[in-house]
């Protein structure tokens, strides 16, 4: 190896990674050799910050100290035998290894063979070069500190833990007790008392202990509540404690008790007199009540959900609330029903939301609650917050009156019926008189109700609500009426139609009715969507019922149909955005013309097919249709026997005594014309609607129940035969209308049983429950063959071939293109700027799919679409 005095520009270079690496190796053997010394240090000094030294007598204080100090001394004498302090040698080829090809090494080394020849030299020379410069770029190694293998208990671990919990639960202060252990102290002790003192703040404040050790005299702020603890050594009556900040009587002369504890309840002076005693004045930072405000109006969602946000502060923390609902008498307006004096009634009282993370001592959150079935809905009420905080301290808002929101039915007959039921909970003095009101509204059944199912529903209600009256209505059967009102007025509002055109209209006359009664954003948000939705609907049920028609009826539509009545998706979307922007902006006038006019364009549209043959889906399709209607008039059949039952037992019920007036009531088993004997072996249940005219002949014995089962039964057979002709789903729409067919079916087979049994009320319920599924499966099957049908590339079955120019159009006035295809490309942004044009039309796409107002239907589309291009 070359001398280094030959070569000390390398080393002059190396200079401060050598220096480095040289300090890491010793930093390296010392924590190896040392970190049992370190361990213990640690360890006793934590033990000794903690005060264990004041726990336990003063023997095992001096036996755990000569234990420490042998330690720590075995501890040193081996660190000192293991630790080598690194030589610069070392250190030079720690670092040297750090680099490819030890540069360093080569640098230092000598050429010895080929010295005397020119071109070995010269190759040497530059091998040496580049060594030199590689060399020049080392960077010291980082030390490797872990001592892992020789403590495989993790030691080491264990004494800084617990040194980190003396520095933050301990105090330096502590250690100095140890010195009062020492032999010959005692007497010190007595001759020089000692004490300590915590104050403890209460637990919710979340507040730390103060040592009063380590407090100087003077002025001392506490938290209300606080719990001051004093331990006083030495010769008792050496110490002594002066205090009056507690509710303790004060005595003639300072306490001397070795241990005391109070609790803080006052301004005052606190003092341990004696030799080393400090005084503090104390200032009571006292605990303020929670405070709580509206922090807003009360607002109704479109179904009568209530939100109301309020503010809530304390100094530590709210922990409960309680929001207090109690009816301002005075501020309604007491006529009609409600000019009676109303039933005594609780106030309504709900838990207030509390934040389920953060601080509570300042947040906002907001109460929702749905009160649309209570009496006081759409009433004046006195709205009072109150919150409490952990000290029990509570604190109320202000009372305030504000209209209780609930839910706003919109269909006239729906309204009059939530009226009459408040009318009824308000008092039942009311019951005759919302008796003669609902007589009054159905005395013409086929000018308001829409739906003979929802007329019969009504007659039953008001037979009973009649016959309960007679007899005293108690609060049970007034609550048992309140709620089949409540379930008539919603089946009222929303409805339970199969024909798309009828729920059309009822999304229309819903509309409408909203703008006349000053509809919130909400409610009106809820409106336009059920408007959308349903044009939806009877666009596809348009379209499927023109299908049918032949060649001729096609002629007639394509000379009837106007070409100013053909309108495109966008128009139609226009004018439904243009009615939902001016009801939002108060224009009501403006928007009623406008729906006025959709009205009239949606009802006088058609929609004109081609010639040929509906597919077996389509044919399908129209047999689950018929089906539901089919269902949909025998449900109303058995609804209909239903409400003569209870007409033959309010009759049977006047032919009786006084002794016998409650025996025939509407709903009790075991009697003669009740749903639980319809159908049993030698039972006249009277000539219903449509009784005799279903009963086969040789059946004149049998009840009415068995041929309602049978046409069941048959109906149930149908449905099963039209699934098979239903084509495989190609779509998740079309494996949900098949397990919404499935659900029909069993839903009929449990309508089918009932009947059987004569448990017309249980037939009814799952006969409904057949209608939905009926029609979740024909929407969920027609979306599906739609989708079929935009993979395939073709549309509607049956075009009419011929010139392009008699094109066939569809409700919305698109082409449906050449060769079944709806719609073809011809045309298609030809001009001097097809690009901008494309771009256009690209902005447009990405604007709609990002309007959450749209249906899911047209929005999913659009992301196709955007996808595709």
């Amino acid at each position: 190896m070359r001398d280094r005095a030959e070569t000390p520009e390398i080393l002059t270079r190396l200079r401060r990674p050598l220096r480095l690496t040289w300090w890491g190796m010793a930093a390296e053997r010392a924590a190896r050799a040392f970190w049992p010394l370190w361990s213990v240090l640690a360890a006793t000094l934590a033990a000794l910050m903690l005060g264990l030294q004041d726990m336990v007598p003063v023997e095992a204080v001096w036996t755990a100290g000569a234990v420490a100090a042998l330690g720590a001394l075995w501890a040193l004498y081996r660190g000192l035998r293991q630790f080598r302090w690194p030589r610069e040698v070392e250190a030079l080829a720690r670092l040297d290894a750090t680099m490819p090809g030890r540069p360093i090494a080569s640098v230092l080394d000598a050429q010895a063979v080929g010295a005397t020849d020119a071109a070995s030299a010269a190759v040497w020379r530059a091998h040496q070069a580049r060594m030199a410069a590689r060399a020049a770029e080392a960077r010291a190694p980082r030390p490797n500190l872990s001592v892992a293998r020789r403590d495989p208990f993790a030691l080491r671990y264990v004494a800084l833990l617990a040194l980190a919990v003396a520095l933050l639960f301990g105090s330096v202060l502590r250690i100095g007790s140890v010195a009062d252990m020492a032999p010959g102290q005692a007497q010190a002790l007595a001759g020089g008392p000692a004490w300590e003192g915590w104050v403890e703040p209460p637990g919710y404040t979340r507040l730390p202990s103060v040592y009063l050790n380590d407090i100087r005299p003077g002025e001392l702020s506490v938290a209300e509540g606080s719990e001051v603890t004093l331990r006083l050594y030495g010769e008792v009556g050496e110490l002594a404690v002066a205090e009056s900040v507690s509710d303790r009587p004060v005595p003639e002369e300072p306490s001397a008790e070795p241990n005391q504890v109070f609790a803080v309840a006052r301004d005052g002076r606190l003092a341990v007199e004696g030799p080393g005693g400090r005084t503090w004045e104390i200032a009571l930072r006292p605990d303020s009540a929670p405070d709580v405000a509206l922090a807003g109006e009360a607002e109704a969602s479109a179904q009568g959900e209530m939100t109301l946000p309020f503010a809530a502060s304390d100094d530590y923390g709210v922990v409960a609330g309680t929001g207090r609902l109690e009816l301002d008498l005075a501020a309604v307006d007491r006529q009609y029903g409600l000019a009676a004096e109303p039933e005594a009634r609780p106030a309504i009282e709900v838990p207030l939301p509390m934040p389920v993370s953060g601080d509570r001592a300042d947040f906002e959150e907001t109460l929702i609650e749905d009160f649309s079935k209570h009496p006081w809905s759409n009433l004046p009420v006195k709205v009072r917050l109150t919150v409490e905080d952990a000290a029990g301290q509570t604190g109320a808002s202000e009372p305030q009156t504000l209209t209780l929101p609930g839910r706003r039915f919109f269909d006239p007959l729906a309204a009059a019926v939530a009226e009459q039921r408040r009318d009824l909970l308000w008092t039942r003095d009311n019951a005759g008189r919302v008796a003669q009101v609902l007589r009054a509204v159905s005395y013409l059944p086929e000018d308001v109700f829409r739906s003979e199912t929802s007329y019969l529903r009504l007659r039953v209600i008001l037979r009973r609500l009649e016959t309960f009256t007679r007899h005293g209505l108690t609060e049970t059967q007034r609550d048992e009426v309140a709620e089949a009102l409540w379930d008539l007025a919603i089946l009222l509002e929303e409805g339970d139609l199969g024909d798309a055109l009828e729920r059309l209209r009822r999304a229309q006359d819903r509309l409408a009715e909203a703008m006349r009664n000053g509809a919130s954003d909400e409610e009106i948000a809820e409106l336009m969507q059920e408007l959308r939705e349903a044009t939806d609907d009877y666009l596809r049920e348009l379209a499927r019922r023109d299908m049918q028609e032949g060649e001729e009826g096609q002629q007639n539509q394509q000379a009837q149909q106007a070409p100013g009545m053909q309108m495109t998706q966008d128009d139609l979307q226009e004018m439904m955005d243009r009615i939902q922007e001016l009801m939002e902006q108060g224009r009501m006038a403006e928007a009623q013309e406008a729906l006025r006019q959709l009205q009239e364009m949606m009802e006088n549209m058609r929609v004109t097919q081609g010639e040929g043959q509906p597919s077996p889906g389509q044919e399908a399709m129209e047999g689950l249709a018929e089906t539901l209607r089919e269902q949909q008039g025998l449900s109303d059949e058995a609804f209909r026997e239903l409400q003569e039952q209870f007409d033959r037992g309010d009759r049977q019920g006047q032919q009786q005594g006084e002794g016998q007036q409650g025996q025939q009531q509407p709903g009790q088993p075991g009697q003669q014309g009740q749903p639980g004997q319809q159908g049993q072996p030698g039972q006249q249940p009277g000539q219903g609607q449509g009784g005799q005219q279903q009963a086969e002949p040789g059946e004149e014995g049998q009840g009415l129940g068995e041929s309602l089962e049978e046409r069941q039964r048959a109906l149930r057979d149908e449905l099963n035969r039209q699934r098979q002709g239903l084509p495989d789903p190609g779509s998740e729409a079309g494996e949900a209308g098949r397990e919404a067919l499935d659900r029909a079916e069993d839903a009929m087979e449990g309508a089918e049983r009932a009947l059987g049994e004569g448990d017309l009320a249980e037939a009814i319920d799952r006969q409904a429950e057949a209608m939905d599924a009926l029609r979740d499966g024909i929407r969920n099957m027609g979306e599906d063959m739609a989708q079929e049908g935009q993979r395939n590339g073709q549309g509607e079955q049956g075009m009419a071939e011929g010139d392009p120019s008699e094109e066939s159009r569809d409700p919305l006035g698109r082409s449906a293109g050449s060769g079944g295809q709806m719609g073809t490309e011809e045309n298609l942004l030809q001009g001097e700027d097809v690009y901008r044009r494309a771009r256009d039309l690209l902005e447009e796409l990405r604007r709609r799919s990002g309007e959450a107002e749209r249906p899911e239907v047209e929005r999913d589309y659009l992301e196709r679409l955007l996808e595709r291009f």
